[in-house]
């Protein structure tokens, strides 16, 4: 991000500057890796759009069972990253341990039409979930690593744009699936499974890897406690705002119970999320893109502000309007916030920790989740939608008055 200096101690690329004409132009594998993300987005979405709906009506699980399962999803994606991450450090590498996480979870699709039980769905869930947590460190570090150093924030957030688009595209799909099959929920599991292994098959045939800088050698242990010191001050506050960020919100499964709650027919149900990510689409890359330019508390202070009024249109206006109000603001509050919290803690991490910083940063956001959404899913069963939604908005304003007492801690200097 343009004008932020790290401490000379740490030793890290803080490149502030970059032509006309790279600012203009991003790099091959960039694209191609958000080409990747979003066929595995077509895939994932297309069965998570329906999950929540076909655990709850078809198998008979609670509202808890939900958020427990997404949580659970979540959580263990998040404990895998830490660990890949490392891995990815150690061996100065990131696109091996990318490319069969994305394998994994293209295996593991299928179960989804297969299973017989809740338990057997638990498993599938998991399963595809270890293969995002293989995945994500790495991936995130190998952007950090083909990025300008001047144009990390419009990297992230092209990734995150397109990673969006297969987030809408894959409940659309759903929607018309849905229709044609007269409410097949294992048809539409089935049909998911050709994105998961399209999105394999690029990243393990179009993506280059950039070579390993020579002058840096792999970490020996970047999971010790001097690994640990060596990230630094800045980057620690990064992860506590990212992890009280992840508090004030929960899954995208509690927007998809809402819209079943008021009414909506399961086969529209996905377009919850179709609306939530066509906003969250067009928002990630402008807002990646400006802040590579502006301080960065600016724009995580206005999306905790969206995110508030998401949570009261989705508490207080039970119906179709406040929903699509809600739904609306959930999705630009991501686009403000997700891509740019990537951004800064690739902007903080020294260059040889990367994977190590992504994989510790979704590590305890992940457990965030967790705890997040089993809070949502009892206090859906206690109170029902208008409890969880102002539970949320109570975290969401705790957030930002914790946000507002960092001020500018998240950077060094203002951004010019």
């Amino acid at each position: 991000m343009a004008g932020f200096l790290l401490p000379e101690t740490q030793g890290q690329d803080v490149t502030t500057t970059t032509t006309p004409h790279a600012r203009t132009k991003l790099p091959r594998g960039i694209w191609v890796l958000g080409f990747v993300s979003m066929l595995m987005d077509v895939s994932s979405e297309m069965i998570h759009a329906l999950l929540p709906v076909y655990l709850v009506t078809v198998l008979g699980a609670s509202t808890l069972t939900v958020g427990f399962i997404e949580g659970i999803a979540e959580a263990t994606a998040a404990i895998t990253k830490i660990f890949s991450g490392a891995l990815s450090d150690w061996l100065g590498r990131r696109k091996l341990l990318a490319a069969l996480g994305y394998g994994l979870a293209a295996v593991t699709k299928p179960l989804f039409p297969l299973a017989p039980s809740v338990g057997w769905l638990v498993a599938a869930r998991f399963i595809d979930r270890v293969g995002k947590g293989i995945r994500g460190a790495p991936r995130d570090a190998l952007i950090a690593d083909i990025a300008p150093a001047g144009l990390r924030g419009a990297s992230f957030g092209l990734r995150q744009s397109l990673d969006t688009v297969g987030a809408f595209v894959g409940p659309l799909s759903a929607i018309g699936l849905m229709w044609w099959t007269s409410d097949h929920f294992a048809a539409v599991f089935w049909v998911a499974v050709v994105p998961a292994f399209l999105s394999f098959g690029l990243i393990a045939f179009a993506v280059e890897e950039p070579e390993p800088d020579a002058s840096r050698e792999p970490a020996k242990n970047p999971l010790n406690a001097a690994a640990m010191r060596q990230l630094g001050p800045i980057y620690w506050r990064i992860v506590a705002v990212g992890v009280v960020f992840t508090l004030a919100r929960f899954s995208e499964a509690f927007l998809i119970l809402r819209a079943q709650n008021i009414g909506l027919n399961a086969m529209w149900v996905p377009a919850v999320l179709v609306l939530m990510n066509i906003v969250y689409a067009l928002s990630a890359y402008p807002a990646g893109a400006l802040s590579d330019r502006i301080n960065p508390t600016a724009l995580l202070a206005l999306g905790l502000v969206v995110l508030a009024c998401a949570d009261l249109a989705l508490a207080l206006l039970p119906d179709l309007t406040g929903l699509a109000l809600g739904v609306v603001l959930w999705g630009l509050h991501m686009g403000l916030t997700q891509g740019l919290l990537s951004a800064l803690v690739a902007d903080t991490a020294p260059p040889a920790l990367r994977g190590t910083a992504f994989g510790y940063f979704n590590l305890f956001t992940g457990l965030a989740m967790l705890a997040a959404s089993v809070i949502a899913g009892a206090l859906w069963d206690a109170y029902g939608p208008v409890g969880t939604f102002l539970a949320g908005l109570g975290f969401t304003l705790a957030a930002l008055v914790g946000l507002l007492a960092i001020g500018n801690g998240l950077t060094v200097e203002d951004k010019g």
